[in-house]
């Protein structure tokens, strides 16, 4: 097989049993050995409840958090952990979205810096890029944004503008940590099929994290359902929505809430799990693994 052939059959990024633990002596584990890979082009959901350990693997996978074991593999490059020196220039390839613009954006910088930022995390590849103007327009927003402050912008325009910075870095790998849950209902949907979109138009592979499985459906073309720090079902998301296996899944599908007229709030997946459920955990892990 040629190099390219082979490069280009390689997923992007592959984990194989990570572990991430806080704490010393007794420490807590987040995320429980677990194991995903995504291809070029490809949008995975991990998708679960708050405290299910999504955002420690997310963190994990960036290089944010230092795996307690298991391995993170960017093209087959380690992810090492970051550190107070330069990061290697092929894993700024990997770019992420965090949930709150607010703390991502630094509020000194113009919108058209923050965009530059990641320019120029692109030039350190050898890659050309647009300008700040061009990605502007490419996630919806006027150029005419260009000199004004985060403060200045809606939430909204915020997360765009975040968006257009990881954009601009043209990334191999796109981390989007729970990137439209401080959006306003209106705006969830939209900002999530631009996503897609851009995603599909650039190649790139990303991991969406989310807890809305109504949006994950439009935009994602595999899910991974995380519980306690494992993934307890993965599967295209047809298959996972049609055909649900866990009864962990099964319970975040009966919570989507569902316009029926009749005025009752949907059941919540509870926040302890039945022992029945912990057979079906233990067989899925071994699946997983």
């Amino acid at each position: 097989m040629s190099d390219f052939a082979s490069e280009t059959a390689r997923p992007v990024l592959r984990v194989d049993d990570l572990v991430v633990e806080y704490g010393g002596r007794t420490a807590f584990r987040a995320v429980d050995g677990i194991s995903l890979e995504i291809a070029a082009g490809e949008v995975l959901a991990l998708v679960g409840e708050s405290g299910c350990g999504k955002s420690s693997t997310a963190r994990a996978v960036i290089g944010m958090e230092r795996p307690h074991s298991g391995t993170v593999l960017y093209r087959g490059m380690p992810v090492k952990p970051l550190s107070f020196h330069a990061r290697p220039k092929e894993l700024t390839a990997i770019q992420m979205v965090f949930q709150d613009p607010n703390s991502s954006l630094n509020p000194r910088r113009r919108v058209a810096q923050l965009i530059a930022d990641g320019s120029r995390a692109a030039r350190l590849r050898g890659l050309d890029t647009e300008t700040p103007s061009h990605w502007l327009s490419a996630v919806g927003l006027s150029p005419a944004l260009e000199n004004r402050y985060p403060y200045q912008l809606s939430g909204g325009q915020r997360q765009r503008v975040a968006i257009a910075r990881a954009l601009a870095a043209r990334p191999d790998l796109i981390v989007a940590d729970e990137p439209i849950s401080a959006l306003d209902a209106s705006a969830q949907a939209s900002v999530a099929g631009m996503m897609r979109e851009l995603c599909i138009a650039s190649g790139a592979a990303m991991l969406f994290i989310s807890h809305d499985l109504s949006v994950v459906r439009l935009m994602a073309d595999r899910v991974a359902v995380m519980y306690r720090g494992r993934i307890v079902e993965s599967g295209s998301t047809q298959v996972v929505w049609d055909h649900p296996v866990h009864p962990y899944t099964e319970a975040l599908l009966a919570a989507i809430p569902h316009p029926d007229g009749e005025g009752a709030l949907p059941a919540a997946p509870a926040s302890e799990a039945p022992a029945s459920w912990t057979s079906h955990i233990e067989e899925a892990h071994g699946r997983t693994r």
